[in-house]
């Protein structure tokens, strides 16, 4: 049963190219024999009352995960924020939650502490926090931003935090887990990762 009070779809963004990895897709390296994006999806699954994979390639992998969904033609190259406008597109409940693949130590709360502003009434949107720095892409909104967002990207626009802020974002800290937020942007990056999981398993 989801972990939340209200209706959440999650989204899991796994169409990046992943250019300082070489351009491997992140979503399947391994962490300590298991895939990123296999981890973060089951971090992501009971938090939510269905899970949608923002992907570009591997589709038929991702789609073991959970339902997959492609960039709109209209908004190639808009990075993250494409992934977001097909993820609420498709989305059938009015809130939705978002994480990276590579992310595979996302807080099993996550959604439950994005929506707590959100059920509230003081913002349509709220991004995570940790140790003082956004995480742009961990974010809960609502399905009613979706026309903010076609706007922005139809004008231009591709930067997450800047569209983020013009709908009045609020932050939420999550500061008691470091390791859920850690980059990973090289294999020295992911290296450093499973030998700290490892380290307080």
């Amino acid at each position: 049963m989801p972990t939340h009070s209200a209706a959440v779809t999650a989204l899991l963004l796994a169409g990046g190219q992943s250019s300082r990895m070489g351009g491997v897709d992140k979503g399947w390296l391994e962490l300590n024999g298991v895939a990123l994006a296999e981890r973060a999806a089951a971090r992501l699954r009971p938090q939510a009352d269905a899970l949608l994979i923002s992907a570009n390639r591997n589709l038929e992998r991702y789609a073991a995960l959970g339902e997959v969904v492609t960039d709109d033609p209209a908004y190639a190259g808009g990075g993250p924020l494409a992934g977001l406008e097909a993820g609420l597109a498709a989305c059938h409940t009015e809130w939705l939650i978002t994480a990276p693949c590579d992310l595979p130590l996302l807080p099993d709360n996550l959604a439950a502490r994005l929506m707590a502003p959100l059920r509230l009434g003081e913002a349509q949107i709220s991004v995570a926090h940790c140790a003082g720095l956004p995480q742009p892409v961990c974010m809960a909104l609502s399905r009613a931003l979706l026309p903010s967002l076609r706007a922005y990207l139809a004008g231009g626009g591709r930067r997450v935090r800047e569209w983020q802020a013009a709908n009045g974002a609020l932050a939420v800290a999550f500061d008691d887990a470091p390791l859920a937020f850690s980059n990973l942007n090289s294999p020295e990056d992911l290296a450093r990762l499973e030998e700290e999981w490892r380290s307080q398993a």
